[in-house]
């Protein structure tokens, strides 16, 4: 069993699967011991033993840079197939947490690619403790804005993710797109896929970003195909004629 410390605010995991970090379409990191380190509360960063990390491929700045919980880090720029990729590495030779030590952590969006053992992973590492369950339902369910219904299902799809409010995932032919306009915006989860977002109009006012879609989403949710959004935070839905209260979260 993997066991997970903690050092003050950090949380620190031994990683049951091998990752890979790609730059210029070479692999700069290969282990099968990283730590999943929680940096931040909601989702972990790997850490990569230096051995398992090709030495060519990090340029020290000189620079360096302190966290009052990890100690201090070296800078190291990136260099592999052609491409650069300035300060993208922290590498921790010394550290207050000794497991760190002689560790290497890499800037997520500064890479080309991130794998789990031979799945591609999108976004940032996944928290092994995040759950996604997809349910198909007969609930009947009723989206309103300012009043006006602009979504009624008795077949909706509930998705219960770890942390987060349930979604209510409606068929296109259950929701008013005449109301829908196309946005410019995406977001990427790596547990969903690449979200597209519609703008809703009611009456003369329009919402932007209220509503969102997969078209592809990653594997393991296709049940959400094709299906519609809202956020519950900011409309008005009922779930078999009963209110539900608009969640508190960082959408709201």
């Amino acid at each position: 069993m993997t066991s997970t410390r903690t050092h003050g605010r950090i949380r620190i995991e031994d990683g049951a699967k091998r990752v890979r970090v790609m730059l210029g379409g070479e692999v700069i990191a290969d282990s099968t011991r990283v730590k999943l380190v929680w940096e931040k509360p909601y989702y972990p960063t790997y850490y990569f033993p230096q051995d398992d990390v090709r030495g060519d491929a990090l340029v020290h700045t000189g620079e360096s840079g302190r966290s009052p919980s990890r100690g201090e880090w070296s800078i190291a720029t990136v260099k592999a197939g052609g491409r650069e990729s300035a300060d993208a590495a922290r590498v921790y030779d010394e550290t207050k947490i000794d497991e760190l030590a002689d560790h290497v952590t890499f800037d997520w969006s500064a890479m080309d690619a991130w794998f789990e053992e031979d799945d591609e992973v999108y976004v940032h590492a996944r928290d092994p403790y995040t759950r996604v369950d997809i349910l198909q339902s007969s609930r009947h369910v009723k989206v309103f804005i300012d009043g006006e219904k602009v979504a009624d299902s008795t077949m909706p799809k509930l998705l219960f993710e770890t942390g987060m409010p349930v979604r209510y995932y409606l068929p296109k032919t259950d929701v008013r797109m005449d109301l829908l306009t196309p946005g410019e915006l995406t977001t990427e989860c790596p547990y969903k896929g690449v979200a597209s977002y519609y703008h809703v109009r009611v009456g003369e006012t329009r919402y932007e970003d209220h509503v969102w879609w997969y078209p592809f989403p990653v594997e393991e949710s296709t049940k959400i195909a094709g299906l519609v959004s809202f956020y519950n935070e900011k409309v008005d839905i009922t779930v078999d004629g009963i209110e539900v209260p608009r969640p508190k979260s960082v959408f709201s």
